[in-house]
């Protein structure tokens, strides 16, 4: 069994972002950068099917440049077989992203039965890769998916809905499945691990040998800025018990007229 996670390299989120000078993307020179946290739910995922299925492989795909914390030698510490690498310093829009993931599990030589990914990046917050990559390879796709069970061929998946229900779904071949929170618990990379993932296969491709280009782009980022500062707070003495009813009908006021919560 062929399975493909695909992963994304996303700002820690304890991580300063300042915007660069042009307002076209954010500094990261001094950025500690980590797997997204969603992604790392569908590596997990991967390695418990390949527990229960010892012919399989797990393969990991990740678009962008290549950091000081790779999150490609992070999945194959975990357990990944190998990982393919689309290099770019570009800031991609979704659309692009899809197109290079599709292209470099194409130039993998393996054929999917099952792609996993996380169901959002906690960066951009798109929430739309996976659902354009299913589009691209022409395979149904199932996403917010918190729980699932390979039973042979037929795989059940649940999804949250609005509401706190469930929806469940029956699947059987090829499929695009993004994981979220509760799917599973992300096992940590032990050292044993880190030290065979240095010797397993990454492979780096660029953007002209998966097939994008810059005419593919269907989005542009322009104007990064940081969001207004909270304006300082307000202090009321109503130590005074004969100010107090005053000191509450203003602040009863404020909340109104400034704050509008009631």
């Amino acid at each position: 069994m062929n399975i493909f996670v695909c992963v994304k390299q996303v700002p820690d989120t304890e991580t300063k972002i300042t915007p660069t000078g042009d307002g076209s993307f954010i500094e990261t020179s001094s950025i500690k950068w980590i797997m997204n946290p969603y992604d790392e739910f569908a590596v997990e995922q991967a390695l418990l099917i390949k527990a229960d299925n010892a012919e399989s492989t797990v393969t990991v795909v990740r678009v962008g440049s290549t950091q000081d914390t790779e999150a490609l030698r992070t999945a194959m510490a975990m357990g990944a077989d190998e990982a393919f690498l689309v290099e770019t310093t570009e800031n991609l829009d979704s659309y692009m992203t899809a197109k290079a993931l599709k292209g470099a599990i194409e130039k993998s030589g393996k054929t999917p039965d099952l792609i996993l990914s996380g169901k959002q990046a906690i960066d951009s917050d798109a929430l739309q890769v996976p659902q354009i990559l299913a589009q691209m390879l022409d395979l149904p796709s199932v996403s917010v998916v918190v729980g699932f069970e390979k039973d042979g061929d037929k795989i059940t998946l649940k999804r949250e809905v609005e509401g706190g229900a469930l929806e469940v779904y029956e699947v059987t071949g090829p499929t695009v499945v993004a994981c979220n929170k509760g799917l599973n618990t992300p096992r940590y990379a032990s050292l044993p691990g880190i030290m065979k993932a240095k010797k397993k296969p990454l492979t780096t491709l660029s953007l002209s040998d998966v097939g994008v280009s810059d005419g593919d782009r269907k989005l542009k980022f322009s104007n990064f800025q940081l969001p207004p500062e909270k304006p300082p707070g307000k202090k009321f003495d109503a130590m005074d018990e004969a100010a107090a009813a005053g000191v509450v009908s203003e602040v009863v006021g404020l909340l109104r007229t400034e704050a509008k919560v009631i």
